[in-house]
């Protein structure tokens, strides 16, 4: 047999099924994927080896017809539909290849690039960053080009025809239906669709040619962002062997502020005023998020709540264009009054006031 599910465990032919679990247990913890120094190309080959070795119908007729076990005597038995007989000199055809032309086009074709699984992190921006954005320097753990060998997979780039599927990147897997058997094509295993096995596999990957890596990424984040949004960043995420990366998907807390708050593209904030200076009118100087200082005028008479606009000063959009600064005015009364204070305002309330 091409594959010696017992020598992948390490275990005798022997071996009950306590020392089964106890090897696979240790192998599985060995070549663990989150694991660093992990192999998910020998954890897939031990989980396979363990899934098989674990059930008695399934070991035993492993032991009996070794790696195609599972399609053994497929052509045995009642509704079995793989061959039929034509009427005229007992001529047949056979319904599996039918239904392998049906599902692989008749011919062998190139294997769909894998792709590794979507990575997810999160990021801490402060309420500025937000709102005109920022690059980020976020650090990543993910599974991603070999060190050693930059994913090649080979410790000298020799490389050789994969035996298993004879250079085609794809096995034939045989399925038993109501109709017959069904063939149907799937990504080699040994050779992660490539077709090629290195002579001398790359000592730290296996022959994967990927490991888990711990990276410094360097992020945009656009301007106008806000907080539980997503930011994507495409080919970042893990690689999958003899294939391509998925996605990095970068979630943002965004921090509050004790004075400014959005609404839609515009930003917000308060500005106390006397009752005198809302009574007769002045200017102010407004510290905006960009941490310039504008002049506002305060028209008079102007009331508690009432907002004033500054122009261009709030939130960028992703073409750049940006909303407005929205000032509320707060007129703010004191607690506490001087006796000169009291006797004018007495007769400002004389005179209606």
């Amino acid at each position: 047999m091409s594959k010696d599910y017992y020598k992948i465990l390490g275990v005798d032919k022997n071996a009950d099924e306590a020392e089964i679990k106890k090897a696979y247990r240790q192998k599985a913890h060995q070549h663990h994927p989150d694991k660093s120094g992990g192999d998910e190309a020998e954890f897939k080959r031990v989980s396979e080896a363990y899934s098989v070795l674990s059930d008695d119908q399934k070991r035993a007729k492993y032991d009996r017809f070794g790696e195609n076990y599972d399609q053994a005597g497929a052509g045995a038995g009642f509704g079995d539909f793989s061959q039929f007989t034509g009427a005229a000199g007992g001529q047949g055809f056979n319904m599996g290849d039918i239904f392998s032309e049906f599902f692989s086009g008749g011919a062998r074709r190139a294997t769909k690039e894998a792709t590794g699984r979507d990575v997810q992190i999160d990021a801490e921006l402060s309420f500025k960053e937000s709102v005109f954005g920022t690059p980020k320097t976020l650090s990543v753990s993910r599974q991603t080009d070999c060190s050693q060998c930059d994913g090649e997979r080979s410790e000298d780039g020799a490389m050789k025809e994969c035996d298993r599927c004879e250079g085609s990147g794809q096995v034939e897997a045989v399925q038993q239906t109501m109709l017959g058997r069904v063939k149907t094509a799937q990504t080699c295993r040994q050779c992660f669709g490539t077709g090629e096995v290195p002579e001398n596999p790359c000592s730290r990957c296996g022959g994967s040619g990927v490991t888990k890596e711990s990276e410094e990424i360097e992020i945009k984040i656009p301007a106008g962002v806000s907080d539980g949004e997503m930011v994507r960043i495409r080919g970042k995420g893990e690689k999958a062997p003899g294939g391509r990366a998925g996605d990095l998907y970068v979630k943002l807390h965004v921090a509050g502020s004790n004075e400014f708050s959005k609404d839609g593209q515009d930003l917000k904030k308060s500005l106390p005023v006397s009752f005198s200076e809302a009574a007769l009118g002045t200017k102010k100087k407004i510290t905006t998020l960009d941490g310039g200082d504008v002049t506002l005028k305060i028209p008079a008479g102007i009331t508690h709540g009432e907002l004033l606009k500054i122009k261009g000063k709030g939130i960028p959009d992703r073409q750049g264009n940006r909303g407005d600064l929205l000032v509320r005015i707060r007129i703010s009364v004191p607690e506490k009054l001087s006796g000169e204070q009291k006797k004018l305002l007495e007769k400002l309330k004389e005179s209606g006031l």
